[in-house]
């Protein structure tokens, strides 16, 4: 199986690598939240009334992973043209697009639910990177600054939407839903199917289209010192941009911030953007220090880094995977937790054996995150030594 962002090849950046794995290994820590944690009376990490400090921190770090995640992906996309021509490349991205929405359906569906009868399907971050990819299969013919201007607009002008009032019923509503606003869409299927959409396509898509335009800098040609200088200059300019457009409360997300009982509170709302779907602020606050970050630790090389670059190596085998043993744990622990097999359907509950009275408090789910991760470094070393030697 194949690296899900690019061919196999010997020629690898490790800065790419290290961050990659540095956001998958963050984005296990929302996932087990979701299956582990007994929120009670916190309720949504996000409510400032409700919220604390530790619990908005645990959804907040997360946020960076997807936006990360997505951009590199719109690296490697044009370091697999490298290897390719125009026509080649196109074909690729649209198969590789269509390839991953069929994962997402059906590997990645049935991972969350544990459902056979397939009686919702979710559409999350490879539904959203398929989708893109697709799209860039498109117009990756088209001229490299059509492609950045393309980005540029749905990256910096989508938000416009927030002053829109869309159409509330029919094909219409559907389509602005799955490509526009998606936030926790329910799609109905039937009266015993449908569709849990979490990610607008489009916003997402700009974020891919620009990743693709940096990926020029990662080019053999480019001088490591200028690439630096670049993505230096691109991610702090994008963090001051997010934290003077944030503080003016005029665009660039739905839910303004405000001041709240305190001090901190007042900065967990600052923080606070939106996700779902993605603002410009949500993406500047997160991009702005991930591409700062590529581009301090291009030339860092130790033991933490040589793990980082294990997963990094091998994202789509760890995400799959790491689906699959948080919920077979999930499994265990509701039986050890002395649940029945007539509760492992429960009412109001949208994962089978996660009743909504079932969970733990924060520390152990990061108890049980850690053990996640860990359990799957030697899969992941195992598979990526394998793909090496294929």
């Amino acid at each position: 199986m194949a690296n899900l962002y690019e061919p196999s090849g010997k020629q690898r950046i490790e800065s790419i690598d290290i961050l990659r794995g540095a956001v998958m290994l963050i984005m296990a820590i929302d996932h087990c939240r979701d299956f582990f944690h007994h929120a009670g009376a916190l309720g949504d990490p996000t409510n400032m009334a409700t919220t604390t400090p530790f619990f908005f921190f645990t959804r907040w770090i997360t946020h960076f992973c997807a936006p990360a995640f997505v951009f590199l992906s719109g690296i490697s996309a044009f370091l697999a043209g490298t290897r390719r021509t125009k026509a080649g490349l196109s074909a690729f991205l649209i198969k590789r697009g269509i390839w991953i929405i069929l994962v997402e359906l059906v590997l990645l569906t049935f991972a969350l639910t544990f459902n056979p009868f397939y009686n919702s399907f979710i559409l999350q971050v490879l539904w959203a990177i398929g989708f893109s990819m697709v799209i860039l299969g498109l117009v990756v013919r088209a001229p490299m600054a059509v492609i950045g201007i393309l980005g540029a607009l749905i990256f910096f002008g989508h938000d416009i939407l927030d002053f829109v009032t869309p159409p509330k019923a029919g094909a219409a509503a559907i389509l602005i839903k799955i490509f526009l606003t998606a936030q926790g869409t329910v799609i109905p299927l039937g009266k015993t199917h449908f569709i849990f959409d979490l990610y607008a396509v489009i916003p997402w898509t700009g974020v891919m289209l620009l990743g693709y335009v940096f990926g020029t800098l990662f080019q053999k040609t480019t001088n490591p010192l200028q690439r630096k200088k670049i993505l230096l200059i691109t991610g702090l300019s994008v963090t001051a941009f997010y934290i003077i457009l944030r503080f003016a409360n005029l665009y660039g997300d739905p839910n303004p911030w405000a001041v709240q009982r305190n001090g901190v509170y007042t900065v967990l709302s600052f923080l606070n953007t939106s996700k779902y779907p993605p603002s410009l602020l949500y993406l500047c606050m997160t991009l702005g220090p991930a591409i700062t970050l590529l581009a301090l630790i291009e030339h860092t090389k130790n033991k933490f880094t040589a793990i980082l670059t294990v997963y990094g190596n091998v994202p789509f085998f760890y995400y799959v995977l790491h689906f699959y043993l948080i919920h077979l744990i999930t499994v265990v622990l509701f039986f050890a937790s002395g649940y029945t097999v007539h509760q492992i359907n429960s009412p109001g509950a949208f994962f089978m054996f996660r009743p909504v009275d079932f969970g733990y408090s924060l520390g152990i789910v990061y108890l049980i995150w850690f053990f996640v991760i860990t359990s799957l470094y030697l899969p992941c070393r195992w598979f990526s030594k394998y793909k090496k030697n294929t």
